[in-house]
């Protein structure tokens, strides 16, 4: 995996750990379903990469 997809799964997962903390503090549902999808789109992408790395190595 290279680093620029690291780095790019990193900031999804950041950015929807904010955007559930904001949807927390303004009461809206809605955006910490969202921050929520966001982060578990993240970590779907680096389960994905981390799987292909296992089977270039």
């Amino acid at each position: 995996m290279g680093l620029d997809d690291k780095i790019k799964n990193a900031a999804q997962e950041v950015a929807g750990k904010a955007k559930e903390a904001f949807g927390h503090a303004t009461d809206d549902d809605s955006k910490v379903a969202e921050g929520k999808k966001d982060q578990a789109a993240a970590n779907v992408k680096q389960t994905g990469e981390d799987v292909k790395d296992v089977f270039k190595n």
